[in-house]
């Protein structure tokens, strides 16, 4: 087993919001987490206005596709967050878990986004620093 904790965002489509948070997270823990995003019901590919907006902000999710909501993934997770994924999300003992309400992207354009994804790095920063505390 790894010391190194596991971060699954999860939204409905795995399009916009959970892609943009993995995005940050992924670039801010500098492989000091593990993460992952998914969907309920996922798209058939990313948002996007999700892509361009991390792309205003130097991080690339072109090559990112939405993946379908797994228990294993769930199960394997230190932290899920969830964003608007509703009951979908199974729920298991010692995983914590943390519901970000957040505007969806979908169907938003660019000037909508850009507050999401600030917000969306904010919290993303905030949990971080929670799962690295400064030693």
């Amino acid at each position: 087993m790894t010391d190194i904790p596991s971060v699954l965002f999860v939204c409905v489509h795995n399009a916009g919001r959970s892609q943009m948070a993995a995005g940050f997270l992924t670039h801010l823990a500098a492989g000091r987490v593990q993460v992952r995003s998914a969907g309920s019901l996922p798209a058939e590919m990313v948002n996007p206005v999700a892509i361009a907006a991390m792309a205003e902000v130097g991080i690339d999710i072109t090559a990112e596709t939405p993946k379908v909501l797994t228990v294993d993934a769930v199960e394997s997770s230190t932290v899920v967050v969830t964003m608007g994924c509703g009951d979908a999300c199974p729920v298991f003992p010692g995983i914590h878990y943390e519901d970000w309400a957040l505007e969806d992207p979908a169907g938003q354009g660019l000037d909508a986004v850009r507050p999401i994804r600030d917000a969306i790095r904010a919290r993303v920063e905030k949990l971080l620093g929670d799962l690295l505390p400064a030693a």
